[in-house]
């Protein structure tokens, strides 16, 4: 099986604290490391006493990020995580990228961009950003909401993150920066933290360029977990979307990785779109395999079998309808909750997929 380095084992109980248990060792079987909090409500207001562990309370674990739905803007909010969490108990799922201004600038009103449903976890937050003390400070600040990962944004080719916002993937041009900003995260948090990057950027798209970066942030950070999108990205002339078929997949550079860094921890990403296809990503080496598109268009097909097939676990047994009723109790639930949002044709907007 398997050994995963970096995760330790994270006991957490719902509604109370969690425990964690810390170690430098690796386990056959990773487990997440979680920092301790009480869970968080959708609203962080709604428990305003921590309450004490109980006995009888059953324990809930996280398995390792074998398979993982990535971050995609306007799309992995938290009405997708609902549904998705309905579907699939161990599927690890992520936040859209949030910029560390934002989060720092809106430090009154956090539970409209940090909250979510107990539910979800196991769940990243990614966050993206090109000042440092923002970046530490935003991630102080997603401490209370407990977080099972800080993940750093250096793979967005998008023209006002990468070009006027300068972080991204253009990040990926200073490698020592992302590892000082990586050490401030890390610091800022209990939590493991990552980076989800390109394999290279315009002309810098050597797997020599590559292997530079991920030395540079490993060796200079507390950094052991990548997520690879093997694609490079083009800054200039074509359109996020573009960037995403046009640059060809390169999966030579991330088994690359694989052998050339064997502490390191590598989740493959870019034109994965079944199971079977991570199941075969997994049993080439890979030791977590991150699926975007795919599963937000075709969550049933997708997020249905992973359990079974990714995690040797019993897959959801709820019928399509089920799920259905039960994200609909949800949608009732969160309607309107700040005022105009969200509209129902923001929480209906899940619904299509479900029966292709």
């Amino acid at each position: 099986m398997m050994k995963l380095a970096g995760y330790s084992l994270a006991v957490s109980f719902a509604p109370i604290s969690s425990n964690v248990v810390k170690s430098n060792k690796r386990f056959t079987v990773g487990i997440s490391h979680r920092n301790r909090c009480s869970y968080r409500l959708f609203s962080t207001h709604a428990q305003k006493h921590q309450l004490h562990e109980k006995p009888g309370v059953v324990a809930r674990y996280h398995l390792p990020p074998w398979f993982s739905v990535a971050p995609m803007m306007d799309w992995t909010d938290h009405h997708y995580r609902t549904l998705a969490r309905l579907i699939s108990k161990h599927a690890w799922l992520y936040t859209e990228m949030l910029a560390a201004e934002t989060i720092v600038h809106q430090k009154d009103n956090l539970d409209r961009f940090l909250a979510y449903s107990p539910d979800q976890h196991p769940i990243v937050l990614q966050i993206g950003g090109s000042n440092i003390e923002n970046l530490a400070k935003a991630t102080e600040l997603a401490n209370a909401y407990c977080y099972d990962e800080i993940n750093l944004n250096c793979g967005c080719p998008s023209p006002k993150v990468a070009g006027h916002g300068c972080f991204g993937v253009s990040l990926m041009l200073n490698p020592k920066f992302v590892a000082e900003a990586m050490s401030a995260i890390a610091a800022s948090t209990n939590v493991p933290v990552s980076v989800k990057c390109r394999i290279g950027v315009d002309d810098h798209d050597s797997y020599n360029e590559l292997c530079d970066f991920i030395y540079q942030v490993s060796s200079l950070s507390p950094t052991k977990h990548f997520i690879i999108h093997s694609r490079k990205a083009l800054l200039n002339g074509i359109s996020p979307a573009e960037n995403r078929s046009i640059p060809p997949l390169k999966y030579e550079y991330f088994y690359g990785l694989l052998r050339d860094f064997p502490d390191l921890r590598f989740t493959i990403n870019g034109g994965i779109t079944s199971v079977d296809e991570v199941s075969a990503a997994r049993e080439a080496g890979a030791h977590g395999v991150m699926v975007g598109r795919a599963a937000y268009n075709n969550p049933w097909q997708i997020l249905g079998h992973v359990d079974a097939a990714i995690y040797g676990t019993p897959s959801c047994d709820l019928t399509r309808r089920q799920v259905l009723e039960r994200y609909l109790v949800y949608g009732d639930s969160v309607l309107g909750k700040y005022g105009h949002r969200p509209t129902l044709r923001d929480i209906v907007k899940q619904w299509s997929a479900m029966f292709l």
